[in-house]
């Protein structure tokens, strides 16, 4: 009986916290629509929202600041889910959604999209007017996933060579991870100085790059995948007591596994693709979301996808507000935030019992 009472204790605060937490997703966004550099007052925001504002100010709040503050949402949450999926299918509290090294070899496709097409040694050389005339951004970022791709399905191909435990496969997503590294340094060597410039820019975590059309690509997979992983739930919380009792009660362990990553990495590789490398949130937010809500996934799933957009709002707003006229990359923001928790995970006694 006390347990069926702390149970149901338990759930009641899980579920305040979700709604606390959902609310503040939703209050943060609205302020988030009112921090920038253009100068607008709380008025002109509230008349551009309602479409009242002047064609300036209008175009502001809706057709770059909406598009940033959804961006924040869908890849907050797309990124800190991949980031606990990773984890449980890795048994790795250290794993995150560039484990696979998807980050690595997204940048390399759009060095390689941006240097040799738009701005480097083999077309328009140091030309300034000629990169901006040559650069695609949705070119770049259709090569980035391309190569995201195919790094997945090498790494996740290369592992059911052998044994398709989780060692293989982290050893192989840093193996693989190494080689897009490599490759992509190879051809910033080469390039020339504009090539070079853009290349690097392109690799920071931008927001601003958002469009209601990258949005809408970025919740489709999001929400496809988190669909997927809520169906999966139980199998999950099966898998915590170990593959061989997940494998009493039926589960299919290892096609389990291949799906998660597969489905985790494409996550990934969507998001970076269209918004640059945001690091942290994947590690930061699982970890959050266990320690205050369980290991239950059926509650962990939807918490860790709030608590990825509400880390990544507070980046933003960060970054627009410190920024000095100019939004500061919102990835250094989440690597700011991030590293000092990723350090305080290895070193204090709690963390260094789970790691």
């Amino acid at each position: 009986m006390n347990n069926l009472m702390e149970t149901k204790k338990k759930q009641r605060r899980n579920l305040l916290i979700i709604i606390m937490m959902l609310s503040a997703v939703l209050v943060l966004g609205i302020v988030c629509l009112f921090v920038g550099s253009s100068n607008m007052t709380v008025a002109d925001v509230v008349r551009a929202v309602l479409g009242q504002g002047s064609m300036a100010q209008n175009r502001i709040v809706w057709n770059i600041r909406m598009p940033r503050v959804l961006a924040a949402i869908v890849a907050g949450a797309g990124l800190a889910i991949a980031g606990l999926i990773m984890q449980t299918m890795l048994n790795n509290p250290m794993a995150s959604p560039s484990t696979l090294g998807v980050s690595n070899a997204a940048v390399f496709g759009a060095n390689l999209s941006i240097i040799a097409f738009a701005g480097g040694f083999l077309s328009t050389g140091s030309n300034v007017s000629n990169f901006d005339v040559g650069a695609n951004p949705f070119a770049t970022s259709a090569v980035a996933f391309i190569f995201s791709t195919v790094s997945i399905l090498l790494i996740l191909g290369l592992c059911t060579l052998r044994a398709f435990s989780p060692n293989v496969v982290v050893l192989s997503g840093m193996a693989v991870g190494a080689l897009w590294n490599a490759a992509t340094t190879f051809l910033q060597f080469f390039a020339t100085d504009v090539g070079l410039s853009a290349a690097v820019v392109w690799s920071f975590g931008d927001l601003g790059r958002a469009t209601y059309t990258t949005v809408g690509i970025m919740f489709a997979v999001v929400a496809a995948s988190v669909l997927f992983f809520m169906l999966m739930a139980w199998k999950y919380n099966a898998l915590l007591s170990g593959e061989a009792t997940a494998k009493t009660m039926g589960i299919r362990v290892e096609r389990l596994r291949f799906v998660s990553l597969l489905l985790a990495s494409v996550i990934t590789a969507v998001c970076v693709s269209f918004l640059g490398v945001i690091g942290f949130v994947g590690i930061i937010c699982p970890h959050v979301m266990k320690k205050v809500m369980g290991q239950d996934h059926r509650i962990s799933i939807p918490a860790t996808a709030l608590s990825g957009s509400l880390l990544l709002l507070i980046a933003d707003t960060l970054s627009r507000s410190l920024g000095s006229g100019s939004a500061l990359p919102v990835g250094a923001i989440t690597s700011l935030l991030g590293a000092p928790f990723f350090i305080a995970i290895i070193f204090t006694g709690r963390g260094k019992g789970r790691c």
